[in-house]
């Protein structure tokens, strides 16, 4: 099982295997063909809520990841991280985020749970 985490206006790598999206929102700037997007669950991404208290005011990394794992435990959310740990078994799966900082972005809080 491999999963990556990696900017979404990186161009796309031979061994990425599957590539998600993983942001609520189409990343500015970026054509869809250039993405090369292949799945988007939005259904997986923090709550437009949670977001913006997480970008308000620098709030705690860990306080968003506990949130944000609260959020993931809603039936919907938690069907569709199983498939992705479905699609994590059987090759790489990289999620991608328009996130400046993307070691303390909602795409490593995921990597995470689904590496477990």
């Amino acid at each position: 099982m491999s999963v990556r985490v990696r900017r979404v206006y990186e161009p796309p790598e031979p061994d990425d295997g599957v590539r998600v999206l993983v942001d609520r929102l189409w990343p500015r700037g970026l054509a869809k063909d250039a993405a090369r997007v292949d799945e988007w669950p939005k259904g997986l991404t923090p709550s437009t809520e949670l977001r913006r208290w997480y970008h308000a005011d620098e709030r705690s990394y860990e306080e968003f990841r506990r949130r944000y794992e609260a959020e993931l435990a809603a039936p919907e959310a938690a069907e569709l991280l199983d498939r992705m740990r479905e699609m994590a078994g059987r090759g790489t799966v990289t999620l991608l985020t328009a996130s400046r900082t993307p070691d303390t972005s909602h795409a490593q809080v995921l990597a995470r749970l689904l590496d477990d």
